[in-house]
Formats: C-alpha cells, sequence, structure tokens
C-alpha cells in the first residue's frame, strides 16, 4: 500500500506540501505534486493542502478533523493551570470513565516522536494491577537493595500493599524504545489526564522493579525491545490543594 496517495485532480500546484516536507520526499512535476523515496509518514503533506489532495491509505484518518490553536487558549490562564497541577498520591474510590481513558490514550498517540517513529506503547494493568502490585511490594519489603537507592525518602515511609499504585483505579505503563518519545507521550496524556479532572502520579518504583523483576516483564508483555519508560498512576483525586507550589529560582541564561 503507498505511503501517500496525492489527487492530481484536487491538487492545484501550490507546493505548500514540498515546502513542509521534512524528508524533501515530494516535489512538482507538471504542476503537480509527486511522491519520492525518503517519506517518514509524518502527514504534514495530509495536513497542510488546502484543497484536501493528500491522503494515506494505511492510516486512520477519522479523527483527522480540522485544527485547533494552541493559541486559542488563554496563555496565562494555562501556565496558572501548569504551575497548579500536583502529583497525586490519594484517590477516591471511583472508577475512570472508558471514554476518559480514551481520549487519554489519544493523546499519547498524537504525542510527537522523532523522525516520525511512533514507537510508543501503551499497557493498561486492568486485571493484572493488583497481582503486579503484590509482586512490586514484594521486592520492596524484601531488598534486593532496592530501598538503598532512595533512603532519604524511604526512610519514613511504610510500605503497605497499596504503596505502588496508592489505590488508584487506572494504571498505564508507557513503554518504548526510546525514552524521549515515551516521556513526550506521558506528559500529553497527563495534560490531558488534568484537563478531565483526573490526577496522576508517575511511578519510578514501579520502572524500577519492572527492569530487575522477569515476572513482571512476562505479565506486561512489552513489545520487543520495549521497556517500562513511565508508570502512570490515574484517578480521581481525593485531595484538593489550594496554593502553587514554590520552586527554586529559575536556572536560564542566554548566550
Amino acid at each position: 500500500m503507498d505511503k501517500i496517495v496525492i489527487d492530481s485532480n484536487k491538487c492545484i500546484g501550490c507546493a505548500k506540501c514540498v515546502k513542509d516536507c521534512v524528508a524533501a520526499a515530494l516535489f512538482i512535476e507538471n504542476g503537480k505534486a509527486k511522491l519520492r523515496n525518503g517519506c517518514i509518514e509524518c502527514g504534514h503533506c495530509y495536513a497542510v493542502c488546502p484543497t484536501g489532495a493528500v491522503d494515506m491509505p494505511a492510516y486512520d484518518t477519522s479523527a483527522c478533523g480540522a485544527t485547533v490553536n494552541m493559541s486559542d487558549f488563554d496563555s496565562e490562564k494555562f501556565l496558572q493551570a501548569l504551575k497548579s497541577r500536583r502529583t497525586i498520591r490519594q484517590y477516591k474510590n471511583i472508577p475512570v470513565e472508558q471514554e476518559k481513558i480514551d481520549m487519554i490514550l489519544e493523546a499519547g498517540r498524537y504525542a510527537p516522536t522523532g523522525s516520525n517513529s511512533q514507537n510508543v506503547a501503551y499497557t493498561i494493568l486492568g486485571s493484572k494491577q493488583d497481582e503486579i502490585e503484590r509482586e512490586c511490594v514484594k521486592l520492596f519489603r524484601t531488598g534486593v537493595g532496592i530501598g538503598s537507592k532512595f533512603v532519604k525518602y524511604l526512610q519514613n515511609q511504610n510500605i503497605d500493599d497499596n504503596f505502588f499504585f496508592k489505590g488508584a483505579p487506572l494504571v498505564i505503563v508507557v513503554s518504548g524504545i526510546d525514552k524521549v518519545n515515551a516521556s513526550l507521550a506521558s506528559a500529553y496524556m497527563e495534560l490531558t489526564a488534568n484537563s478531565l479532572g483526573l490526577g496522576v502520579l508517575y511511578s519510578g518504583f514501579f520502572c524500577i522493579c519492572e527492569r530487575i523483576s522477569p515476572k513482571i516483564r512476562r505479565t506486561l508483555k512489552l513489545p520487543k525491545g520495549h521497556r517500562a519508560i513511565t508508570c502512570m498512576i490515574i484517578g480521581y483525586p481525593d485531595v484538593q490543594y489550594k496554593r502553587i507550589a514554590p520552586r527554586k529560582p529559575l536556572k536560564a541564561k542566554r548566550l
């Protein structure tokens, strides 16, 4: 199946797709856009074409409606909301609706990836959540040197049965080969979850367990070559923060 199909009847030869093609895989011939080798399937030509002459047959375009500019949002309010977000460790016993889960995953799917690799995957723990948490708790309780890396943080902590997932109803493991790609997807997902009234905790402790436990890796069944980059604990917050938490002074310079 062709990566890109250009309808010559719709193409007006404006060359907007040629100018915006990061792989220089498009050119104009006889007043029409043409495709050569090198396409990375980023979809910029599909998105920029004013007449809808470009199609990507192998892709789902059902969700590709009109664009919305980030500048449509109040930038000061948006920044204030970013400053206001907190890591949540207290959750209500309320399930997350499937439509909200779908929106969170869709946000991850549309996050940028280097070279348009789209090499990020998502694993909802679902029926395996309790089993995996028990294994993680067992690892931390028995030691094997894990907790020693976080002595200051753990010295006053009680590693109870809900230590990892905090009783939250939803856990999504974001995995990939490239840490940056998976981390960007996670950030998109968190912001979307926050906008839906949900709270998020990134469980770095879980990712440590995934790295050292063959049993957990077998249970997760991640795609070949993938590792757990983030583990997102998601649910309705059972805590309300009244003010923005302080930060250290900004470290930035102009060269």
